[in-house]
C-alpha cells in the first residue's frame, strides 16, 4: 500500500516554527529580565537611587536608551510609502481614537473606583496610567504578533498628538471634575505641562521614528528595497528584543525594593490592571473583527488600545505626588502587570491569526 504523504501545513499553522530561538522563548526571557531587575533593585543598596539620578529633563536616560534601541529596528522595517493606505482606513482610525481617548480612560476610571474605593492614592495612580496611551512598547508587541507595522506607526503617531493635547484635559476631567459631580469626594490635580508631555513624546517616539524613516530611505537608495529587507533588516532585527529586555531590567531595578516590600498592595493594584488589559485587548480585537478589519490591523488596534505609556505615567505620578507616594507605586506596578500580560496576548493573537486565515475567502 502506497504511503500517503501528509498535506503541508498552512503558513499560519507554522508561525511558532518559523520564530527564532529568541522570539520563541520570549516569555522566558522577559520573566527572567523582570526577576533580574527586581533582584538587583532589592539586593544592591542605592542602585535605584543611582539609576534615578541619571536623567535629563525628568526623563530616565537608561530607560530612554533601552526604548530607543527597542523601537529603532521595528520602525526601520516600516514601509513609509504605504502610510497613505493606513490613513485612508476610516474604520481603523476612528476605532482607534474612540477606544484610546474615550473608552480607555473611562474603563480605567471605573475599574479603579470599583476595585480601590478605600485606597485613593492607588486609585489616582491607576487613573493616570489609563490616561497615558501607549506610544512606545506597543511597537514591539505589534511586531511580534505580526500586526500591521505601517498601521502601528500611524496610530502611535496619532496617540502622541492627542497625548500632548488631551492628557492634561482628561486628567482634570477624571481626577477633579467627574469625581465631584458623582459625589465621590474631593478631586486630585495633576501638575504636568504640555511641554513636559511633548518632550516625552519627542524622546520616546520622535527620535526612533526619525531614525527609522531615514534608515529606510537611505538604505533603500543605496541597497535597493530587496537587499535592504533581506540583508540589512535581519542584522538589526534582534536588537529590538535586546532593547526590550534591557528596558525591563532597568525599569524593575529602579523600583525593585518598592515592589517587593509591599506585596499585598501590589496585589490590590494588579487586579484592576488585569481586568483593564483583558477588557481593552479582547474588546478591541472583537471590534476590529466586527467592522471588517483584516487580522494584521485588528491586532494593531488591540495592542495599541491595551498598552500604556508607563514612562509618562510614572513621571507624572512622581512629579506630582512624590517618589514614595501610592500614586507612584501604581505607576510602577503598571508595567509589572502589563509586560507579561501583553506577552501572553501576543501568543493568543498569533493563535487567532489562523481563524482569520480560515475565514478569508
Amino acid at each position: 500500500m502506497a504511503r500517503t504523504e501528509p498535506a503541508p501545513r498552512a503558513p499560519e499553522q507554522s508561525v511558532a516554527a518559523r520564530l527564532s530561538t529568541l522570539d520563541r522563548y520570549l516569555a522566558v526571557w522577559i520573566l527572567a529580565a523582570m526577576a533580574v531587575g527586581l533582584g538587583l533593585g532589592r539586593l544592591i543598596p542605592g542602585l535605584n537611587d543611582a539609576l534615578a539620578k541619571v536623567e535629563l529633563g525628568g526623563i530616565s536616560l537608561p530607560i530612554a536608551l533601552g526604548l530607543l534601541v527597542m523601537m529603532y529596528p521595528v520602525l526601520a522595517k516600516v514601509r513609509y510609502d504605504k502610510l497613505d493606505a493606513v490613513t485612508g482606513d476610516r474604520r481603523l482610525m476612528v476605532s482607534s481614537l474612540v477606544i484610546n481617548w474615550l473608552i480607555g480612560p473611562a474603563v480605567m476610571f471605573t475599574l479603579a473606583w470599583l476595585f480601590l474605593p478605600d485606597l485613593p492614592e492607588y486609585r489616582t495612580g491607576l487613573i493616570v496610567v489609563g490616561l497615558a496611551r501607549c506610544i512606545a512598547m506597543v511597537i514591539i508587541w505589534n511586531d511580534l504578533a505580526c500586526g500591521d507595522r505601517e498601521a502601528a506607526a500611524v496610530l502611535v503617531a496619532l496617540n502622541s498628538v492627542f497625548q500632548v493635547v488631551m492628557f492634561g484635559v482628561l486628567g482634570w476631567f477624571y481626577l477633579d471634575l467627574l469625581p465631584g459631580r458623582l459625589g465621590l469626594g474631593d478631586g486630585q490635580h495633576l501638575d504636568i505641562s504640555m511641554g513636559r508631555i511633548a518632550l516625552n513624546v519627542l524622546v520616546f517616539l520622535g527620535i526612533p521614528l526619525a531614525a527609522g524613516f531615514l534608515t529606510r530611505r537611505l538604505g533603500e537608495r543605496r541597497l535597493g528595497r530587496e537587499r535592504y529587507e533581506t540583508a540589512f533588516l535581519p542584522r538589526i532585527g534582534p536588537w529590538a528584543l535586546y532593547g526590550l529586555l534591557f528596558t525591563i531590567v532597568i525599569l524593575f531595578a529602579l523600583q525593585g525594593r518598592t515592589i517587593t516590600s509591599q506585596p499585598l498592595d501590589v496585589a490590590r493594584i494588579a487586579l484592576p490592571l488585569l481586568a483593564y488589559f483583558a477588557i481593552m485587548w479582547f474588546g478591541s480585537f472583537a471590534l476590529g473583527k466586527a467592522v471588517g478589519l483584516a487580522y494584521d490591523r485588528t491586532a494593531t488596534l488591540a495592542f495599541t488600545a491595551a498598552g500604556n505609556n508607563f514612562e509618562l505615567a510614572i513621571a507624572v505620578a512622581i512629579g506630582t505626588f512624590g517618589v514614595t507616594s501610592g500614586q507612584a507605586l501604581s505607576g510602577v506596578v503598571g508595567p509589572l502587570i502589563e509586560v507579561p500580560v501583553l506577552v501572553a496576548l501576543v501568543y493568543v493573537s498569533l493563535a487567532w491569526r489562523k481563524r482569520f486565515a480560515r475565514a478569508a475567502p
